[in-house]
């Protein structure tokens, strides 16, 4: 909860008039901010958690999904992430479920919002030290 919804939801200060300016000055938030709270405007973050793709649970479980195909040798291409959470929101409601796979920036997002996604750039491998190594491999 922001601080301007905190603020109204506490009972008014004793000594403190009843208007948004005195509230505001007692409590170090803008005047505005409280009007607009108090006439049920959401914050810009609520209304962007609101907004996203997925539910907190739905992403957190596309994001244990992607790191478990990682783990295992398997890393699944960014270009496949949308349908995979796509995926994820067909296990709702049929009426609650998006139509439509999310779009094309959102696997950036994602990507952005869990930075433990980021895929680790690697060295290229000395091509003579490569052909030194893998004779162990190829016979049995």
């Amino acid at each position: 909860m922001d601080p301007a919804s905190l603020v109204l939801a506490q009972q008014r200060p004793v000594g403190v008039p009843n208007s948004y300016r005195a509230l505001a000055d007692h409590a170090g938030v803008p005047c505005s901010t409280l009007h607009h709270r108090a006439r049920g405007r959401q914050s810009l973050r609520a209304k962007a958690e609101r907004q996203q793709y997925l539910t907190p649970p739905e992403e957190q479980a596309v994001v244990e999904f992607l790191l478990h195909m990682s783990k295992l040798g398997q890393p699944v291409r960014m270009k496949h992430v949308p349908s995979i959470a796509f995926s994820a929101t067909r296990q709702r409601c049929a009426n609650n479920g998006p139509s439509k796979p999310p779009g094309k920036n959102w696997a950036k997002a994602l990507e952005n919002r869990h930075p433990e996604l980021r895929a680790k750039r690697v060295g290229a491998l000395d091509w003579n030290r490569h052909e030194k190594n893998i004779y162990g491999k190829i016979v049995h």
